[in-house]
């Protein structure tokens, strides 16, 4: 039985192992990152994408079969680097700056290319997430849930629940700014921070 095209992103054809394979992947993903924040979706093709790159169109179906595997591909590299840099909030000495450390990185996401990363978003929407994506955004949600934990923190009736709002304070507060065009990304975290905190003094 076919599966349901709905129910799953599109999965790059295969992964790559090899340093020029990745090296070959990541040139790829990065041309289609260029594209769209340059030229927008309606110039968004695999033979742009692979003219960028330097590839040939049969290379960049080796691994990426459709457009949407690609643009999945993009959005958990971007994902990815996010999370990776909120990590360091486990290492803050308190619950205040582990926030800082949760939100910061969030909001130079959205400031350092504004255009793709609003076109990832309406992307993001449109498409299922895939596993790999699915478990980078939940470990954003772990180190969130751990951040509250702390208890320099106003304590939580439910945890969980207040963890998802916090994310989505996050999230709504990020990607309208970006819409806007703000540009001062000390400003807005401060602005996010205040939020959350007053959501969390609320409780």
């Amino acid at each position: 039985m076919s599966e349901n095209p709905l129910k799953s992103r599109p999965a790059p054809r295969k992964a790559p192992k090899q340093a020029r394979s990745l090296a070959t992947v990541e040139a790829i993903v990065e041309a289609a990152a260029r594209i769209l924040e340059e030229r927008g979706h309606e110039a968004f093709s695999t033979n742009a994408v692979a003219e960028r790159a330097g590839v040939s169109v049969g290379s960049l179906y080796q691994y990426f079969p459709r457009k949407d595997a690609l643009i999945g591909a993009l959005i958990l590299r971007e994902t990815s680097r996010l999370v990776e840099e909120a990590e360091s909030a486990a290492d803050q000495p308190t619950g205040k700056e582990a926030l800082s450390a949760l939100i910061l990185p969030c909001v130079e996401q959205q400031l350092r290319r504004p255009a793709l990363a609003r076109l990832l978003d309406f992307e993001e929407a449109r498409l299922p997430l895939d596993a790999a994506t699915e478990q980078v955004k939940m470990r954003f949600f772990e180190l969130t849930r751990a951040t509250l934990l702390r208890p320099d923190l106003p304590a939580q009736t439910d945890m969980d629940v207040a963890s998802r709002d916090v994310v989505a304070i996050i999230k709504g507060m990020v990607d309208a700014a970006g819409e806007h065009g703000d540009e001062d990304k000390r400003q807005l975290a401060r602005r996010v921070e205040r939020a959350v905190l007053g959501y969390l003094n609320s409780g």
